[in-house]
């Protein structure tokens, strides 16, 4: 198990909030197992940007993302070094600091 630390976010965490996870489990999962309802407008399946997190500690620890998950982050909003789709990245047994961005591109969401 690994502890996922949510760092408030005035959407979908006001308080943020601390997860125990299994390994295994991706972010995103995690998230909405957890009553966080982050956007996955693509229902996880590294289509979109809309689960965009920034890991601000434990990044190494996730598995290495493939070269169609950094296609589209170059399109997500606020992208930062430490960025994932959060489908995409699974938990190990390090634990993790996670920011959700204050915005994210969803033209659904957005009427657009």
């Amino acid at each position: 198990m690994a502890t996922i630390k949510i760092l408030p976010h005035a959407a979908y965490c006001p308080e943020g909030a601390s997860l125990e996870v299994p390994a295994g489990t991706s972010i995103c999962e995690a998230l909405l197992d957890n009553n966080i309802k982050i956007e996955h407008a693509c229902d996880m399946s590294c289509a979109c940007t809309t689960c965009h997190v920034i890991v601000r500690e434990g990044f190494n620890s996730l598995n290495a993302s493939e070269e169609e998950e950094d296609d589209l982050l170059d399109r997500a909003w606020g992208l930062e070094p430490q960025s994932r789709l959060s489908c995409q990245a699974i938990v190990a047994q390090t634990d993790l600091v996670v920011e959700i961005p204050k915005y994210s591109i969803n033209h659904a969401k957005e009427n657009h």
